[in-house]
């Protein structure tokens, strides 16, 4: 197998430290990117220097809150930043984190991410998306912004996938010498996730008993395209791959 050089952005977050685990694992060079390792993809500082020598660049910085402006402007200035100094860099490709169901998102941060992938398949460099499923990781979150000692969860139907499992997939696709880069029209985005369709009040109900939470589920009106997650639209397609462990698999293995 031929390693690489891979740059990772968001290298410190929930999902870009499995990535550099991955890529670590199977050989290639890493060079994680946050602003921890001295690298602002948003001001540019340590930008240039970290990407030379780079083969790939791996993007799943992410934005830190819900508000569909903040996290436009962020995905927007971030991306640019991203191929500009990675065509000055000679890196080869960019291959970036989405979420299901973004071309159905009218508001909120998934919304967000349509102009996160607009931009990366119409940069200087050649990209690739992955589309990927709420994480496991995710519901504890959703506990975490709890009022007292009730959480108000949202029946809304999930296919929810580790973190780990989408970093995989997200690896096996930046070194996929075969997939295509700015898939164009009729060829799908790929898509990567969990093997049990749930709610998110079921997993976080789960969570909830661990941590003495009671969940209340509600039926997630008032939340951004609430209408389409209610009729699966933030579902798998069929094409997506999908991969476990399960919600309740992966909630065992948790310390």
């Amino acid at each position: 197998m031929s390693t690489h050089r891979f740059a990772v952005a968001g290298a410190t977050g929930r999902l870009g430290r499995h990535v550099v685990d991955v890529l670590a694992e199977r050989g290639h060079q890493v060079v994680p990117m946050a602003r921890a390792t001295g690298v602002d993809i948003i001001t540019g500082e340590g930008l240039a220097e970290a990407l030379t020598g780079v083969d790939v660049i791996i993007d799943v910085a992410s934005w830190h809150a819900s508000d569909q402006e903040a996290a436009t402007e962020f995905f927007r200035t971030a991306t640019r930043n991203l191929h500009e100094a990675g065509r000055h860099a000679g890196a080869g490709r960019v291959v970036a984190v989405s979420i299901i169901g973004t071309d159905k998102a009218t508001a909120g941060f998934i919304a967000a991410q349509q102009v996160h992938e607009e931009a990366h398949l119409s940069g200087p460099l050649p990209a690739r998306i992955l589309r990927a499923a709420q994480f496991h990781e995710f519901v504890g979150q959703l506990l975490d912004w709890r009022q007292g000692d009730v959480a108000y969860i949202p029946a809304l139907p999930t296919q929810l996938v580790a973190c780990r499992t989408v970093a995989e997939t997200l690896v096996d696709l930046a070194t996929d010498p075969g997939a295509p880069d700015r898939p164009g029209p009729g060829t799908p985005i790929p898509e990567i996730a969990g093997p049990r369709r749930e709610t998110m009040a079921e997993a976080a109900g789960l969570l909830g008993a661990r941590r003495g939470i009671k969940v209340v589920e509600v039926d997630g009106s008032g939340m951004p395209d609430a209408e389409t997650a209610a009729a699966g639209g933030f579902l798998p397609s069929p094409h997506a791959k999908l991969a476990g462990p399960t919600f309740r698999e992966w909630l065992d293995t948790q310390p």
